[in-house]
Formats: C-alpha cells, structure tokens, sequence
C-alpha cells in the first residue's frame, strides 16, 4: 500500500477543507515548502489538488503545481517521487498538457462520473497514468452516490454501477474519498474501503479520515488473497504532525 503525501491548495496556499467544505478551510502555508516536507522525507508521491478548479473546472494553481512537479523531478536521484493531481481536469486537452508537463498521473473527478465512457477513452490513450476519483456519499436508503463539481453536486450515479462500468479498462486506479470522513480525523471508512476492494478488480487508493498510524494499518490489512489497499491519501494527518512520512511508509508496509 503506497503513500500519497496530499497537499491541497487554493489561492496559492496550501489548506485542509473539512467535508469539502469551502467555508471550513484551515490553512498551512507555502504549498512548495509543505511537500518539499514530505518529498525529503520519502514518500513515494504527492498527491496534488486544485481545489478551486475541483469547483469551477478552471485551474488557478498552475504554479504551485509546476513546482512540486520541479521538486519531485530533482529528487529522483534519491529514489524518485512521482506526482498525482486533480481538481477541475475536465477535457483531453487538459490530461495532455497535464502529463507533458511533468505530471506523472491526473484523477478525472467530475469528469469521470459524468461521462465515465469518455474517463475510460482518456485512460485507454494514456494507460497507467489516468485515474479516477470517486468521492461518495452514503444515502438514507444505503446507496452510495458519486459526488462531483468539489462535491457541491451530486451525480445521479452510484459508486458500484459506475465501477462495473470501467472493469477491465487500463485505469491507473480508482481514488475513494469517503466525503463524510474528510478531514474529520475520526477514521477512514473501513468498511466502506472492504465493500470497493469486492466490487472492481482495479487499483484502489483510499481516502478521507486517517488520524493516527493504526488506521493505516487498519487499511493496510483490509482484503485478501492477493487483494489489497494500493494506496492511501494522508492530508490532515501528516500535515499537523500527528505522526511522520516515515512513520506511515511503515505503517503501509504492513500490507507487503
């Protein structure tokens, strides 16, 4: 299970929304400085999000991208760092710019839940390096809705049907972000991460709610029989200290 290091920006800083709430917003400084943290420190990414673009679907934080793509390049020398970003990536000349730019992976979102055929045509051109984000809603009634447009928006779709609509495709992996767990600290959705590992046979990368270095290892030990995490987005956690880089790369390492 590998390690995303996440930085969210907006307006040039780097913050944590809670709940993908724009008017919970707390905010921690130089976005460059922050993953220059986290790269020093090994992880193997850094998971990068526009979050006005998340919204809006114009990007505003070409530069700080631009940067973390410059710091990672430098520091392949010491075991290479790859990036992964989304937020607001909505048409195929937007992944292609994206990826020539140094971008190693991008996570379509609203793009990807409202018109998932096109989301598999961009990843059959670019396998391995086009994802899809699936930031979800549990209903009254238990269903469990894709949510887009910086989950102001509902989609009309739910998590299973859209997944049985990409199996097989050459998607790089599917990051699930629990909206009800964001930024909460309370915990990822355990369950809910076990129920998405049995419905698609494609890389999983969980995220929303890690707080502490047992829920990595909670997360690290869903599945079975060959079927794990691939990943796991760390923000909050990582950002206010709670426990190091090198602390949670351990913590994932159980899941080898």
């Amino acid at each position: 299970m590998e390690l995303y290091a996440a930085v969210d920006v907006r307006a040039g800083t780097a913050v944590r929304l809670t709940q993908g709430d724009f008017a919970r917003q707390e905010g921690y400084g130089d976005p460059l400085a922050l993953a220059a943290r986290f790269i020093a420190a090994g992880t193997p990414w850094v998971h990068v999000v526009d979050l006005e673009a998340a919204r809006t679907g114009v990007p505003h934080e070409q530069a700080a991208l631009g940067g973390i793509v410059r710091l990672a390049r430098d520091a392949v020398g010491s075991g290479g760092v790859r990036v992964q970003t989304g937020g607001g990536i909505r048409t195929e000349a937007a992944v292609r710019e994206l990826l020539e730019s140094g971008v190693d992976r991008v996570v379509l979102g609203t793009a990807a839940v409202e018109e998932p055929a096109r989301a598999a045509q961009w990843a059959r051109r670019w396998p391995g390096r086009v994802a899809v984000g699936l930031d979800y809603l549990v209903g009254e009634d238990g269903e469990t809705e894709a949510r887009g447009h910086g989950w102001l928006a509902g989609s009309g779709r739910s998590v299973p049907e859209l997944l049985g609509g990409w199996e097989g495709e050459p998607i790089a992996a599917v990051v699930a972000t629990s909206i009800a767990r964001d930024g909460m600290l309370e915990g990822p959705d355990l369950a809910g991460m076990e129920a998405l590992l049995s419905l698609t046979s494609l890389p999983l990368v969980a995220s929303g709610g890690v707080a502490e270095l047992g829920d990595l290892k909670a997360l690290a030990g869903l599945g079975g029989a060959g079927r794990r995490l691939a990943g796991v987005i760390v923000g909050k956690a990582l950002v206010e200290g709670r426990f190091s880089v090198e602390e949670a790369l351990t913590a994932c390492a159980a899941s080898a």
